[in-house]
């Protein structure tokens, strides 16, 4: 499976080691559920290494969700160009991301139900992430007037798709509920 969950395939220093540790303990298991010394522990660096990295937890969440955008964003878009490349790409690309056995919605939705309240930063750089999704999305969209507007459309539809996903058996209902908006949504331009 090609999803953002798949380890790095080098030897990380202790930093990358971190990161990663986090990256699947914070969106397998929730941010709050975690602690850092489950992080440490699963890094398998010493506790002095970490906090010269990291000084807080806060800013351990604010570095894995800008990594998990960088890994997000890079298989989105290899993930569309798998698929055709075009906006029918889209729910080909979520399917596959559904699928993948760790799937667990979307880190940015998900941090911002546990923590934007009492981290600001979640929430922006959440909104940073959901703006460049939507970019993507334009780009697979035809030119037109209604371009930017079309694209929000579609990724609040994307987004839909994640949480329905997360909570169904199966996402089937999410993906077909998506490609008939992104039918819909084409047929009106």
């Amino acid at each position: 499976m090609h999803t953002v969950n798949t380890p790095v395939p080098q030897t990380p220093g202790a930093r990358e080691r971190i990161l990663l540790a986090a990256h699947e303990l914070f969106y397998r298991e929730g941010i709050r559920a975690t602690g850092i010394d489950r992080v440490i522990a699963e890094s398998g660096v010493a506790k002095v290494t970490f906090y010269r990295h990291f000084p807080s937890k806060n800013d351990l969440i604010r570095e894995f969700l800008e990594y998990r955008h960088q890994r997000w964003m890079t298989w989105f878009v290899d993930a569309l160009q798998r698929h055709g490349g075009g906006v029918k790409a889209l729910p080909l690309a979520l399917a596959e991301w559904f699928g993948d056995e760790g799937f667990r919605g979307c880190a940015f939705i998900n941090s911002v139900a546990e923590l934007g309240g009492v981290l600001p930063e979640v929430t922006e750089i959440t909104r940073r992430h959901k703006h460049e999704m939507a970019d993507v999305i334009a780009g697979l969209l035809p030119p037109s007037r209604s371009r930017k507007q079309e694209a929000q459309a579609l990724a609040l539809a994307v987004d839909g798709a994640i949480i329905r996903a997360q909570y169904e058996q199966t996402p089937d209902a999410a993906l077909s509920s998506l490609a008939i908006i992104q039918k819909s949504l084409l047929a009106l331009t």
